[in-house]
């Protein structure tokens, strides 16, 4: 599906295109615990770690954008309502460290904390993670913000990636109002590639192309497959037909499914799939921020004119670059591309 000449036309394409990101923009921070330095507490006589160092990074919607500036897109412009707080202020200050990201489209709100998942780390041991979330449902205000500011870049985009991270139903950035109205840009605009990624609503989503996971596409499409042990496959099929767009369905270490959409409302005509297969990685892996690697992967492709199919074998190559680095939510820069791709076709 790829060959060298494509996976340069992509890496010298995507410099002049824009690609947004739509969702929510989480702040990882990381603590770093220097175990020789524990001392009790006067107070509670409990162990007080004591922490050394501070890192923090996009996390999220953030991630993808991380990926996405590796890669070389030029123009980058996240949409997303963060919290008027310290963990906003942190997170704009990574961000800002990016190449090619515009922050125009971030807003601050009193109202609402910026996401964040804490990470101590007692040498290289992970404590338990302290999670800042929202568990209200998000103001109208808010969302229709997040509204204006979609329509006011869409005619600029080339492409839109929109990451649903938040579980709680309508307590994130991608509500049920947004993604309604993203369902009627779509279908006016329908050449515009639109790729949404979410933990819990994948199925409520259309006039998009969808990146769910075996998990996600069998918990939210609820639907009695054709055979149970194709239960993902006929459900990423199922979704296809309903949103008449594309399904990229990642199956861990093995492929992409890729579904077609129907042609016409009630008949298989011009349905099928093509399955994908990812590219074999030996040694150890880190899988947090593949998907999302995938997904940037996916973007710089159909951005640079390639078939559905092309695309998620770049979106595979991508990930299989960013798993082989440890510890790390690992990104893809073009030299690392360009490398990987001449390892696979020895």
């Amino acid at each position: 599906m790829l060959t060298a000449q494509l996976v340069d036309h992509i890496l010298t394409t995507i410099p002049g295109r824009t690609v947004g990101v739509l969702g929510d923009l989480f702040l990882d921070r990381y603590l770093d615990i220097d175990p020789a330095l524990n001392e009790p507490s006067v107070e509670t006589g409990l162990t007080a770690y004591q922490v050394v160092g501070v890192r923090s990074y996009p996390g999220a919607a953030g991630t993808v954008i991380n990926n996405l500036a590796a890669l070389g897109v030029g123009h980058i412009y996240p949409i997303a309502c963060i919290g008027d707080d310290g963990e906003g202020y942190e997170l704009r200050q990574a961000l800002g460290k990016m190449p090619a990201v515009e922050q125009g489209g971030i807003f601050l709100s009193a109202t609402r904390r910026t996401p964040t998942y804490t990470k101590p780390m007692l040498g290289k041991e992970e404590l338990n993670r302290l999670d800042i979330k929202n568990r209200t449902p998000t103001p109208e205000d808010i969302q229709d913000r997040v509204i204006a500011l979609l329509d006011e870049a869409w005619p600029r985009l080339d492409a839109l990636l929109v990451l649903d991270q938040v579980s709680e139903e309508d307590c994130g950035v991608v509500t049920r109002k947004v993604r309604d109205h993203l369902a009627q840009l779509a279908e006016r605009d329908p050449a515009k590639f639109v790729l949404a990624d979410s933990r819990e609503q994948i199925g409520l989503f259309r006039n998009v192309c969808a990146k769910p996971n075996e998990r996600e596409i069998c918990e939210a499409v609820d639907w009695c497959p054709w055979d149970e042990e194709r239960e993902a496959q006929d459900k990423a099929l199922a979704l296809a037909h309903a949103t008449g767009r594309h399904v990229f369905l990642t199956r861990g270490e093995k492929d992409i499914f890729l579904p077609t959409p129907w042609k016409r409302e009630g008949t298989t005509e011009g349905s099928g799939a093509t399955v994908v297969p990812t590219y074999p990685v030996s040694g150890p892996i880190d899988i947090c921020g593949a998907g999302d690697s995938c997904s940037a992967g996916i973007a710089s492709a159909m951005v640079s004119g390639l078939t559905h199919a092309q695309a998620a074998a770049f979106g595979n190559l991508v990930a299989s670059i960013t798993i082989q680095q440890i510890g790390v939510t690992g990104t893809a820069p073009p030299d690392l591309v360009r490398k990987r791709w001449n390892e696979v076709n020895k």
